[in-house]
């Protein structure tokens, strides 16, 4: 049976990867998406997504709901958007269709009705910056403990961030809101740069799928991706996909292994620490005693640390070919 998901995201290029990839997989059930400012402004993180909506023209795909999330981070600054790394729309050189910007009237209340209608049976993933989720903890506390799981990309322990030298974009982007989710929610887990900077789709394979996946923009997105990664990194070998391995994890638990820790995230409004997600590894530290996270300032959360890539790319390959890897 698929799990069915509510999907948060700042839409860019991983995270339109991330629902071709949802959109293919049997296994994946999206039931909403709420389109958040990020790596693009709320707005066009909407018309992206109708736009990549209209490329599914199947019944089940019209039906997911898009709501329209947060425009601005909790820490009340404007936001920062990061087009030379995703396009203007999160879609690299591709413009959606006029009739799909601002698309989307202001509905965040229905996400309610979603997780009414599926309580423990849903799964929440958030790619994207955590803002919408965090008004929502804030807001309905005690419904949002009837979620079954969720899944957050976001963090990087004990290795090098994407945005400072310590702090990965999405917590960085709203720490507030990221210290918030973090310390109220429960079945937490966490998918860091750890993990995510390995899951590498290298050019060969966004060829290969090119040639024999059913979705054609793809290589165009990729191809657009990669040429930023590689001018910052002439040595990297392919695009890391952050989103596609948080949404993967839902329905491949054992394509990482993980701890159990205390996670606090640093509020520092500048420098280099802001956004910081510390973990305790302290082994003297009983954990069942720090659920409410008095020492550390964190609650126990599950963070993956390590990603086993044969089965990323089987299970990569296999869903956006339509061919079986193994």
């Amino acid at each position: 049976m698929s799990q069915k998901v509510l999907l948060f995201g700042d839409v860019g290029i991983d995270d339109t990867i991330a629902l071709i990839y949802a959109y293919l997989n049997d296994d994946v059930e999206v039931i909403g998406i709420v389109a958040d400012y990020g790596n693009v402004s709320r707005e066009n993180a909407i018309a992206n997504i109708l736009y990549i909506r209209s490329l599914f023209p199947t019944k089940e795909v019209e039906d997911i709901k898009v709501i329209a999330g947060a425009h601005t981070p909790m820490t009340g600054e404007p936001p920062v958007y990061v087009p030379e790394i995703h396009g203007e729309y999160g879609l690299g050189p591709i413009i959606p269709p006029k009739n799909m910007q601002n698309g989307i009237s202001e509905n965040f209340c229905e996400i309610i009705d979603l997780i009414e209608t599926y309580k423990d049976e849903l799964v929440i993933v958030n790619i994207g910056r955590l803002t919408s989720l965090a008004s929502l903890f804030i807001l309905y506390k005690s419904l949002m403990t009837t979620i079954k799981e969720y899944y957050i990309m976001g963090g990087a322990f004990w290795v090098p961030g994407n945005i400072t030298a310590v702090s990965e974009a999405n917590f960085h982007g709203d720490p507030v809101a990221a210290q918030v989710v973090l310390a109220h929610a429960n079945n937490v887990t966490i998918i860091p740069l750890n993990v995510t900077k390995y899951a590498i789709a290298t050019p060969q394979m966004v060829e290969y799928i090119d040639r024999m996946g059913s979705v054609s923009i793809v290589k165009v997105l990729l191809d657009y991706y990669y040429d930023f990664y590689k001018k910052r990194n002439p040595s990297i070998q392919g695009s890391p996909l952050h989103d596609v391995l948080t949404l993967m994890a839902v329905v491949k638990p054992d394509m990482m292994t993980y701890q159990y820790l205390p996670v606090h995230i640093i509020q520092a409004q500048t420098g280099i620490v802001r956004g910081q997600s510390i973990a305790d590894i302290r082994p003297y530290v009983n954990l069942e005693d720090m659920q409410d996270g008095e020492e550390v300032g964190g609650r126990v959360h599950r963070i993956a640390f390590n990603l086993d890539y044969q089965k990323f790319y089987i299970d990569f390959m296999s869903i956006m070919t339509g061919e079986r890897f193994s």
